[in-house]
């Protein structure tokens, strides 16, 4: 069966949402926000903040294995930091040289590091030699910076360096999240590396899945913003059901996990970002659900949590069943 992942989505999928997007049974693994390595080796309570999961096996309550993300551009404290977080026993460790971030570039981060091939393979084998062979480490990639005339190169340059995966985000930086996602490229750079390489970008519907693979040539997909705007994408993807999804059903079922949700990111963070983080899901959520609309506008102008519990209740959302 084909393997679909749960992508690393910095600011919006973190460990609350992750944990609720795992509950849909489907997912070989997911990954973590960064943990941004700069100048230092970080204490253990930063790798734990990003991955909770880290203090239970790795995984989340539903059993799906949650790697651990690295960003940075020096060598040897990205090894040193892989080094620590090896101690915590995580289900993996990926390289981030996707993020599109201006924030993030400016300080050499994430995909602004793809103008640098020989960069990428010295980070890969100092973290090579820092991770034991039974931890899973592999990296994420777009197509380059401003043009894909070093994607090859880059592609191979981790390869080399001794990753044993590639997800390839089929866009630049510069591309940011503007589709068209250039799927044809993962193809070709699976053809120059000989580790299993995987598609990532612009999946937002069961045809968009069977057409990357299609276009690509890749067995397996990691789904980003497509999962979490519709959250049972992966079920049905893993079902092959050709009848249109049943969105009434699904939001009956959703109704719970919205639930769960809201109560997380209440424990989590401080009260004035709580309906923030709520509306964003809501908010991708509209995309698929009709209920997930109207639900919006009535939370758009809320701004104290106290008054968000009984829009959530009039719609439906189990709060206190959740609570319990």
């Amino acid at each position: 069966m084909p393997r679909l992942l749960l992508a690393p989505m910095e600011g919006l999928a973190d460990d609350v949402l992750r944990e609720v997007l795992t509950r849909v049974e489907g997912y070989a693994h997911a990954v973590t926000e960064f943990a941004r390595v700069s100048g230092s080796v970080l204490p253990a309570r930063a790798f734990t903040r990003i991955s909770p999961e880290l203090r239970a096996g790795s995984a989340t309550s539903s059993g799906t294995p949650v790697r651990v993300q690295l960003l940075g551009s020096d060598p040897a404290c990205m090894a040193d930091n892989a080094a620590q977080l090896v101690r915590l026993d995580p289900a993996g460790i990926d390289l981030n040289f996707g993020c599109p971030a201006p924030t993030v570039n400016r300080h050499r981060g994430g995909a602004a590091l793809l103008d640098e091939p020989e960069l990428l393979h010295a980070i890969a084998c100092a973290v090579r030699r820092a991770v034991p062979p039974h931890i899973p480490f592999t990296a994420k990639m777009r197509l380059g910076v401003a043009d894909t005339g070093k994607a090859l190169d880059c592609a191979r340059a981790l390869a080399d360096g001794g990753v044993v995966g590639l997800v390839v985000h089929a866009r630049t930086k510069n591309d940011g999240y503007r589709p068209p996602a250039h799927w044809e490229w993962v193809g070709r750079i699976a053809d120059v590396v000989v580790v299993p390489v995987v598609a990532n970008g612009e999946v937002w519907t069961e045809d968009d899945w069977r057409r990357c693979r299609a276009v690509s040539g890749a067995t397996d997909v990691m789904l980003g913003r497509g999962a979490v705007a519709d959250p049972f994408l992966v079920r049905r993807i893993r079902a092959g059901a050709d009848a249109p999804a049943d969105r009434a059903a699904e939001w009956a079922e959703l109704l719970p996990l919205i639930a769960e949700f809201w109560l997380r990111v209440l424990a989590k963070v401080e009260a004035r970002h709580a309906p923030g983080r709520l509306k964003q899901w809501l908010n991708l959520l509209r995309r698929n659900f009709p209920q997930a609309e109207a639900l919006c506008r009535e939370l758009r102008p809320q701004a104290d949590p106290r008054q968000i519990d009984p829009i959530l209740v009039g719609h439906g959302v189990p709060l206190l069943r959740a609570a319990a």
